[in-house]
């Protein structure tokens, strides 16, 4: 770790701690931290489930540090309203938490953005809440890791409610290398932080899906899901089979009765992306694609395997890719790509892809004004996670049932969910004179914060 990024992670060096919580109730506006260390630094971490657990004492030099004593070594790192920009983070986004781990051996720092689990609570599992686990690169800023985990944290709680799924939602972020599969010593941390959160998870940009077999086939943990050899295999098709069923219902929203005919720009082609392509190029006539990806091979292959079918597809430019003149638009890459600069020049009819919080936006408010812009555009658009769902539906199936899991059952519940609540919610906005945004907001709120019920889990118990 970069001693240099004066943060967590440096005061958890600085002070020898291995763990820190900083915890919010959004209902008392009380703000509870802690910090200790749980393990020594020689502690064989490709042991962990083996000679001990996520629940066993793993030091006798054990240190503990209460809430003043947190923030009296913030105070000696001069680094107090660092920790108070974490925390008015937490309490903007009504986000339950952070539990971070620093490694120092394995120069590894794990954080758990947690932001609800009351639709996790009681539901049976050992995991109560639900997303994915993302790498960072260590010479990013840890405050830009902190505030892209706890967006994706708080739109994971809203997008298990919009998969009708007993989970709240988490975002796990890790400042690391490139993960070294052979390493156990790596594997089996991860391993141990994740069971720590309470949560399943499927790998994430910069973490290989293969990850997930390693983590099974060595008893390391089973909540990682979505794994090349699982019994649903890789969560991209059918998530992009979600996100294009509800695209459907969007273009039968605004009056037409097919997409027909109808050009597309598809950014982004990974395992989602080039799936939505091909869900594109196999069930619309005669459309017109534009693909473009960081990687010049992958967009090669895409390009090859569709025209040869007949389809009229070709390489665009990356940079200028979401700005095309087209029907569609279909962010599948990195996030935070429409703003204040470049909504102005959009030409699409609608926006619709599986990225993960498409609008660069650093507060739910933030989001919401600048969908009302997208709207004033004359651009149909909804926030990605109300119909980026599919994902966790299909890790959700593997964790209920395992090697039972059923992917046609997947497939009929995601057929089921996605376009409903799609119609509902763009009715819904209509009527009330809201963007689709806000109204999937507003639904999800209610239920987070107010006393609307927990949506009806029923579908999942077939």
């Amino acid at each position: 770790m970069d001693k240099n990024k004066r943060g967590l992670a440096y005061v958890m060096d600085q002070e020898d701690l291995t763990t820190m919580r900083i915890f919010y109730d959004f209902k008392t506006d009380e703000v509870f931290l802690s910090a200790s260390k749980d393990w020594d630094e020689d502690l064989d971490w490709s042991r962990y489930n083996k000679d001990f657990y996520a629940e066993s004492i793993k030091t006798h030099h054990a240190k503990y540090l209460n809430e003043q004593e947190v923030y009296a070594v913030f105070e000696k790192h001069g680094l107090s309203d660092y920790l108070k920009e974490v925390i008015s983070l937490l309490q903007q986004g009504k986000h339950f938490g952070i539990l971070a781990f620093w490694n120092k051996k394995l120069d590894i720092f794990y954080m758990g953005n947690q932001h609800s689990r009351k639709c996790g609570l009681n539901n049976g599992k050992h995991a109560t809440l639900g997303g994915g686990i993302r790498r960072h690169r260590k010479d990013e800023l840890e405050l830009d890791v902190v505030i892209d985990g706890l967006n994706l944290g708080r739109a994971m709680s809203f997008k298990n409610i919009a998969g009708e799924l007993p989970m709240g939602g988490i975002k796990s972020t890790v400042t690391m290398d490139e993960l070294d599969l052979n390493d156990m010593q790596q594997m089996g941390f991860l391993g141990f932080a994740l069971d720590m959160q309470r949560c399943e998870t499927g790998p994430d940009m910069g973490f290989p899906i293969e990850m997930t077999d390693v983590m099974i086939d060595k008893g390391y943990s089973h909540q990682y899901t979505c794994g090349p050899n699982g019994p649903l295999g890789s969560s991209g098709p059918p998530t992009a089979y979600g996100v294009f069923i509800s695209l459907e219902e969007a273009v039968k929203f605004l009056g037409y009765d097919n997409m027909d005919g109808w050009s597309f720009a598809c950014q982004g082609l990974g395992q989602v992306g080039y799936s939505m392509v091909r869900e594109i190029c196999e069930k619309v006539k005669n459309p017109r694609v534009i693909v473009a990806d960081a990687r010049p091979e992958a967009v090669e292959k895409c390009v090859a395997e569709f025209s040869a079918k007949g389809i009229d597809i070709t390489a665009g430019n990356v940079n200028d890719i979401l700005l095309q003149d087209v029907d569609v638009v279909v962010p599948c890459a990195i996030g935070g790509v429409f703003d204040e600069e470049n909504i102005p020049k959009l030409k699409c009819k609608i926006i619709w892809g599986s990225a993960n919080n498409q609008i660069k936006a650093s507060s739910q408010e933030e989001e919401i004004r600048l969908a009302e812009k997208i709207a004033e555009r004359g651009i149909l658009f909804q926030t990605d996670w109300w119909h980026n769902t599919a994902g966790v539906m299909f890790a959700w199936e593997e964790v209920c049932k395992q090697e039972r899991a059923d992917i046609n059952h997947v497939y009929k519940v995601i057929s089921d969910v996605l376009p409903r609540l799609t119609k509902e919610n763009l009715r819904e906005a209509k009527e009330l004179g809201l963007t689709p945004t806000a109204n999937a907001y507003r639904r999800c709120e209610a239920i987070l914060y107010g006393d609307a019920p927990v949506p009806d889990y029923t579908a999942w118990l077939e």
